[in-house]
């Protein structure tokens, strides 16, 4: 299976469009717990689906349980908590979750995770790849 991850910020809609079309995207996975802020630019929740769909046949869906909670997110990004501290809340909340076995697996191939953050090496979109293919076995990832 291959899961791809981007985030559009420090992107043009050119390059975001582009690239997950000419990496075979099948669906987009919005993973932000807020997904209409007005700093979303093109890609808020109903513009992004549209575009997606008009610009390179691509299926949108939004999938909060893969969010932190709006508590976590604070913590990290307005209090300054440690990327560590956020990481392991983070896991924990998806074991409490239990997504590998509430999710469509289907769902995933060729699909590329959506968040806000430019580099994947401090975003939950690469955390929830990892568990995936932690729990799901064959996932090859590939960060936009």
């Amino acid at each position: 299976m291959k899961l791809f991850t981007i985030g559009f910020t420090k992107k043009s809609a050119e390059t975001f469009f582009t690239a997950l079309e000419r990496a075979g995207v099948r669906r987009v996975i919005d993973v932000r717990l807020d997904n209409s802020s007005q700093l979303a630019g093109f890609t808020k929740k109903d513009d992004l689906a549209f575009f997606l769909k008009k610009i390179a046949g691509i299926d949108y869906v939004h999938l909060p349980n893969l969010a932190p909670t709006r508590e976590m997110l604070d913590g990290y990004k307005k209090r300054g908590g440690s990327w560590e501290d956020y990481e392991r809340k983070f896991l924990a909340l998806m074991r409490e979750r239990a997504i590998q076995e509430k999710l469509d697996r289907a769902l995933f191939d060729h699909a590329c995770l959506l968040c806000s953050e430019h580099e994947p090496h401090r975003c939950h979109r690469r955390l929830v790849a990892e568990y995936l293919r932690e729990h799901w076995g064959d996932i090859e990832t590939r960060h936009l």
